[in-house]
């Protein structure tokens, strides 16, 4: 992609409504814009960053069993109403009428909807378990949005439901979804910390949240310094240690029994990624989701929902991953992989080499964005550094004759001079 066709509206100022480092470089770096107080347009660099993060959240559903399926952004109240949840939900869930007067809502999730779907499917033991999910747009009307996509009213989410004959079932398909969580994280480059925490509107007994931690975090967090060794690879052995060192949010700690000592006790701030439940019968009771036993007793399921932030990941990524010069990507989710600048567009040779780095370069399935503009360096330097792609491949006048680039990695700043077929199959490995 030639930089001078695409859409980057790049500021060259930090926007004044801009309160965190993530929710100013996505302005910045021409990612979203906003539409309405908590609502944002995907432009094309941020729109390919959000893609990126939902397959690598999609993949590792899929590895840990899950199907995925798509419901729809508008459910009925009544479904609502049988589940007990529509009169006390409050203000967050956004209610209308359709024309025919009927009672509708947007839906903030998915538990009623994929409940009567799984009640009108599905009656006999035999077919569990089961794991749906899907990701899709979510709207919650919060009352003060702010920080950008890290609390904003549209968002968009992947909440998948397990269904299970028995507690035992129930329990093993949480536990698959923790490990496939702390798989999920580790891709896109991120530490997160499980924590026990409150259930809230979605209810039941048993409940984590995925934390990273940050000083712009909106959670105050409590934990064993157990958890700063976590940088290990998942594997499932890890589940029930990790489940039986403590770590809490501000809501679950209670100082006067922590049983952690004082000084391996770790308090700091939290941005929440993820959050996973069992409620076991809360919403198959209510909506009667009855399934059939082997000795023919027939009983709701056992349920539990899982919930990812995909676009809130976007702002978490940023969080933890920049420099005073703009955003750095992890290789999973960037947008591109290379920034190929051309130092002097025009200069036959620097276009030839450029042109021809950028076709070797698609054709090896790198994604590339040239900087082809007739742009001073240092703003060419300064708009790559800002988007922050994983590499940069530089090639100005004299390396162009010389048959030479020049190859940056933006994490560490590491510079090589190489030829061009040496960086790319560095590039391409």
């Amino acid at each position: 992609m030639r930089l001078s066709e695409y859409f980057l509206p790049v500021l060259r100022e930090n926007p004044q409504e801009a309160q965190i480092v993530s929710h100013r470089l996505m302005l910045r770096a021409g990612m979203v814009r906003q539409s309405s107080a908590g609502i944002y347009s995907w432009l094309p660099l941020g729109t390919r960053v959000l893609l990126r993060i939902a397959q690598v959240v999609r993949e590792e559903m899929d590895a840990a069993g899950c199907q995925e399926v798509l419901m729809p952004t508008i459910q009925p109240a009544e479904l609502w109403r049988q589940s007990g949840r529509y009169d006390g939900y409050g203000k967050e869930m956004l209610r209308f009428r359709d024309r025919h007067d009927r009672e509708m809502l947007y839906g903030p999730t998915n538990e009623e909807q994929i409940t009567e779907i799984f009640r009108d499917s599905v009656k006999s033991y035999r077919d569990l378990p089961k794991n749906l999910y899907h990701i899709q747009w979510k709207f919650r009307d919060e009352v003060r949005p702010r920080f950008g996509v890290m609390r904003g009213r549209e968002f968009l989410m992947k909440d998948g439901y397990s269904f299970d004959w028995d507690y035992v079932g129930a329990k093993k398909s949480y536990d698959n979804m923790f490990l496939a969580y702390l798989k999920t994280f580790a891709r896109l480059g991120l530490v997160a910390i499980p924590m026990r925490a409150d259930t809230g509107q979605i209810g039941g007994d048993l409940s984590h949240e995925f934390q990273i931690l940050a000083e712009t975090g909106e959670s105050e967090v409590f934990y064993d310094l157990a958890f700063d060794s976590l940088r290990a690879a998942p594997h499932p052995d890890m589940v029930a240690e990790l489940q039986s060192i403590y770590a809490a949010t501000e809501e679950k700690h209670d100082p006067a029994s922590c049983p952690v000592a004082p000084e391996r006790l770790r308090r700091a701030r939290g941005i929440e990624i993820g959050h996973i439940f069992y409620f076991g019968t809360k919403y198959s009771a209510a909506l009667g989701a009855i399934v059939t036993g082997p000795d023919g007793e027939q009983r709701p399921v056992e349920s539990g929902s899982y919930g990812i932030g995909v676009s809130r990941l976007v702002g978490a990524i940023i969080e933890a991953s920049h420099d005073a010069n703009g955003i750095i990507w992890p290789d999973s989710v960037a947008p591109f992989k290379v920034g190929l600048i051309n130092l002097k567009a025009g200069d036959a040779a620097c276009d030839r080499a450029c042109g021809e780095m950028e076709a070797a370069l698609t054709r090896a399935a790198v994604s590339v964005l040239h900087d082809d503009r007739d742009e001073r360096a240092g703003a060419k330097f300064a708009t790559m550094d800002l988007i922050g792609l994983p590499w940069q491949v530089i090639i100005g006048p004299k390396a162009a004759q010389a048959g030479r680039v020049e190859l940056k990695h933006r994490k560490t700043g590491e510079r090589q001079e190489l030829s061009p077929e040496a960086a790319l199959q560095r590039l391409a490995g």
